[in-house]
């Protein structure tokens, strides 16, 4: 049966409970063995965890790391065999560092199964058992119960007041009534209308219940999304840009050897000869220090962001997330806090006692501290009676508890949310629930009902009874026919009725969630729904879900820094667009699109609406899905923020998933690339900040790799060309390559943070990593080093070719310590640069000094590297020679300076 085509929810109870051989007294054990062999156990498939071995071979899964390897074999077979165990050590180790970052990842599916394994309290023959949610089936009825979890997708029979919470599945805020009665809608309707059906994973928040189980294990809502999970496959946009500069260096390294080779052919040379110097030149121009110091930089800027509260899971993520050109950001727990906090407070009042009066509330989430303002003034709330009246008739009404996890640092509320808030209001002035009950002892009360709307109790006073209720302003005012004021009840008129009408409309459009008080203060008799009647309006709360405090300056961050932050929420359009207002993500001119908008548009109409569109609201799991994709299909970078299971497929979707440490499910922590300990906002604008860094380091490297490699090159290139010997043995070219480059290119990685990343003149990432600016400078550096060089190596031919070798090789070594220097800023002088800002560099430079001076001078290395000692005239002229890189690029610099100013 497939269960989710199956719309239960239009489906009388009778005809549900035919489908599955079922009654309200459950199912027979033998339909329970009948239905477990028809549908199964009501779990996931399991899945097990990449094995460490295998963590450890994808390391080795890259273009760049394919060529390093052939790189190495044809060493091996030349003969060298410390080049190529040095450059397997150097694989090793990046895979080493990469397993320990990526760790024994858990699956989504995982996840999954572990985020729902409960107990569930079912209905068997009449009786009542436990068992594991394992063992329901369709068919069998299960008993809802307040703070339990949901074992499956089941159609609601009964309902006591049955609220829950499934902010985690849909993304709605406010807990959901349930109901029994059957929803006659010709339309497919999305998860959040369903409101005579619970899911699996959500959770119980009050009432109780009785339901029939229509769909277990992979049929459930979360079976589905599990199952888009393993179908989507994303590649992270740095492993992308890899891949296609591996593909540029194939291409070039091929086609510069064979063309060399034939050159020094044509010019005399060897095979052997040409074949040795080609090989090497080809492993030179391969960048195989690029994978590790790669590694280096993006598991430096993990260590940095983990100061930031983020957690990152893969080391590509880093620099990815700073690629990062929209954000798509859940609205519950997200930018906002999950946690309703009343912050406006209607009271009727008479012309002689000033008016009607709204009262604006301060303060954070559950905290019962906050200020309190009337005409933008501070006030003290016990000056106030009838503030203090209107924050006694709502604690009466709440029956929910907040409490303060010490562990966790954060509030938990049992009961409904909108209940707690009025607690906490009441709270904020100095009254506790406690206190007033027993001035007030409780004495009965009617639940919260979806047709009532509202909550009623009755509680003894010294001389009467007084019935409190909170509910829908709509309800609340259709049975009211008094108002209070002053202290007392006033017959409510209908131009009263019409402007309260009008009061809160005007605060609903603000995004708040409206509650209204009213009260019967002589009340007698027992209470009943039909005597809900006759009652004195006593005023409005305006609720929100508040804004995270860090919201708006990150948002101000991200909007200077070029990026487009959305909204994605399974809220009401309204509450969803006033939210995204008050962040600063909803702008004049901006779009707000519905799930039953997108719909109905096609993909190409629905693209096409994107730049314009900052706010989603209504949406499912699959409009999140389709979002996510849309954005990627126009080129965009797109990172995705969530917490709930809901999000697990965009987060994996998206080129980022980034999620929620403290409230988000496990389904989302481990769909997702990074995870934010802290749950802030603000922590993944700085980690754009951290990524855009980290893409300007690698940019150094790679420049900095580059233009030796093509100094290199171009010196043997240009040598043939002339008709000169060849300038570098083989062995010399692998000295350049590992010493000097290998500890230059490390050191580059640890280059501090650059200011202005977060401005909006950020270039994008090109495919191959390099861009225009980046080939002028390679050009700018690498001829110097070939001009130099060869004037050098022809000047000391006639004092032999050992002579003319060490200056060649020496000379070039030099070139590329100036050369470090130049690439630590693309724009600013290396005598404006902060000298002392990167130490590596200057002890990097020191070492690679000392050990260049060992192969000129020791015996031993001058018969292994065929050089000879240098005078001092001889370091001089090399020294004034290599200088001219500095020279040049500091012209370079001079004249960007200028026309980018």
């Amino acid at each position: 049966m497939d269960f989710l085509n199956n719309k239960f929810y239009q489906q009388t109870l009778s005809e549900v409970f035919k489908a599955f051989d079922s009654s309200e007294h459950g199912l027979s054990p033998e339909a329970v063995a009948k239905n477990v062999k028809q549908y199964g156990l009501n779990k996931l498939p399991d899945l097990k965890p990449d094995s460490l071995l295998k963590v450890f071979s994808r390391q080795f899964k890259s273009p760049l790391i394919y060529i390093l390897l052939v790189a190495c074999l044809i060493i091996f077979l030349m003969g060298d065999l410390v080049d190529g165990v040095v450059i397997l050590l150097v694989l090793v180790f990046n895979a080493i560092v990469g397993t320990v970052q990526e760790g024994k990842a858990q699956n989504t599916l995982l996840a999954l199964k572990k985020f729902i394994e409960t107990r569930a309290t079912v209905l068997r023959d009449g009786k009542e058992i436990i068992i594991s949610d394992h063992d329901v089936v369709p068919g069998d009825i299960i008993l809802l119960q307040e703070g339990e979890k949901v074992p499956a997708d089941a159609r609601v029979i009964l309902s006591s007041n049955l609220k829950i919470d499934e902010a985690s599945l849909t993304g709605e805020s406010e807990p959901v009534e349930k109901f029994s009665e059957t929803i006659l809608s010709d339309k497919d309707l999305p998860t959040t209308d369903q409101s005579n059906m619970v899911f699996r994973g959500t959770n119980v928040l009050v009432g109780n219940g009785r339901a029939i189980v229509v769909a277990t294990a992979l049929d459930t809502v979360i079976g589905k999304i599990s199952k888009e999970i393993s179908l989507v496959d994303t590649e992270m946009p740095l492993k992308k840009n890899i891949r296609y500069l591996s593909r540029l260096i194939i291409g070039t390294v091929l086609v510069f050897s064979v063309v060399l080779f034939i050159l020094g052919i044509y010019t005399g040379q060897t095979a052997k000869e040409m074949f040795g110097t080609v090989v090497s030149l080809a492993v030179s121009i391969i960048p195989e220090g690029l994978p590790i110091v790669m590694t280096l930089v993006l598991a430096t800027g993990v260590w940095r962001m983990s100061k930031q509260n983020a957690l990152v899971k893969k080391l590509q993520a880093v620099e990815s997330l700073g690629q990062a050109r929209v954000i798509a950001v859940d609205k519950t727990g997200t930018i906002t806090k999950n946690e309703m906090i009343v912050q406006q407070v209607y009271l009727p009042g008479s012309e002689e006692a000033g008016g009607d009066k709204m009262f604006m509330v301060g303060g954070v989430g559950y905290e019962s501290k906050g200020d309190v303002h009337f005409n933008d003034k501070l006030i003290d709330p016990v000056n106030h009676p009838e503030l203090i009246f209107a924050s006694k008739v709502g604690i009466l009404c709440a029956n929910a508890q907040v409490i303060f996890s010490e562990k966790e640092k954060i509030w938990r509320v049992i009961g409904d949310p909108t209940e707690a808030a009025m607690l906490v209001l009441a709270q904020k002035f100095g009254f506790y629930k406690e206190d007033i009950l027993h001035e007030s002892p409780f004495v009965e009360e009617v639940p919260f009902d979806y047709k009532l709307k509202c909550h009623a109790t009755v509680h003894q006073t010294d001389k009467v009874k007084i019935l409190s209720v909170a509910g829908a302003p709509e309800e609340i005012l259709r049975v009211s026919d008094s108002i209070w004021l002053d202290g007392k009840a006033k017959k409510l008129s209908i131009e009263e009725r019409k402007k309260l009408e009008s009061v809160y409309i005007g605060m609903s459009e603000q995004g708040l969630r409206v509650i209204a008080l009213a009260i019967d203060n002589n009340f007698t008799g027992s209470v009943k729904k039909e005597k809900i009647k006759d009652l004195s309006f006593v005023g409005f709360l305006g609720m929100k879900d508040a804004l995270r405090p860090e919201v708006n300056s990150a948002m101000a961050t991200a909007v200077s820094a070029g990026i487009k932050v959305i909204m994605i929420t399974g809220d009401h359009i309204i509450t969803a667009q006033a939210i995204a207002r008050e962040a600063g993500i909803f702008k004049t001119g901006d779009i707000v699109l519905t799930g039953a908008d997108i719909d109905n548009l096609s993909d190409e109409v629905l693209t096409g609406k994107l730049s314009k569109t900052s706010v989603f609201a209504r949406v499912t799991p699959e409009h999140k899905l389709r979002i996510i994709n849309l954005y990627k299909k126009r080129g965009e970078i797109v990172a995705m923020t969530g917490d709930g299971v809901n999000d697990a497929p965009s987060l994996v979707a998206a080129d980022l998933g980034v999620a929620m440490g403290k409230i988000g499910t496990e389904v989302a922590k481990e769909a997702a690339d990074i995870v934010l300990t802290d749950d802030n906002f603000g922590s993944i604008i700085s980690a754009v900040e951290e990524g855009r860094s980290i893409y300007k380091t690698i940019k150094k490297v790679i420049l900095y790799l580059f233009s030796t490699s093509w100094g290199e090159a171009l010196t043997i290139t240009g040598a043939l060309l002339v008709g000169l010997p060849l300038p570098l043995l083989p062995a010399q070219i692998i000295w350049l390559n590992f010493v000097t480059d290998g500890f230059l290119d490390v050191s580059l990685a640890m280059e501090p943070k650059e200011e202005g990343l977060m401005k909006r003149n950020f270039e994008r990432p090109k495919n191959y990593l390099l861009d225009k600016l980046m080939i002028q400078r390679m050009l700018v550096m690498s001829v110097p080093m070939m001009l130099g060089t060869l004037l050098l190596f022809s000047l000391y031919l006639d004092s032999g070719l050992i002579k003319a070798w060490t200056m060649a090789l020496t000379t070039l070594a030099v070139f590329q310590w100036f050369n470090a220097w130049n690439c630590r800023h693309e724009s600013r002088s290396i005598f404006q640069t902060n000298f002392w800002a990167n130490k590596f560099l200057v002890i990097a430079s020191v070492i690679v000094i000392g050990l260049q001076i060992f192969l000129v001078y020791n015996p031993f290395m001058q018969s292994v590297f065929k050089t000879t000692s240098l005078t001092i005239l001889e370091w001089l002229l090399i020294l004034v020679v290599s200088s001219s890189i500095i020279i040049v690029e500091e012209v370079r610099k001079f004249f960007y300076r200028r026309k980018n100013v």
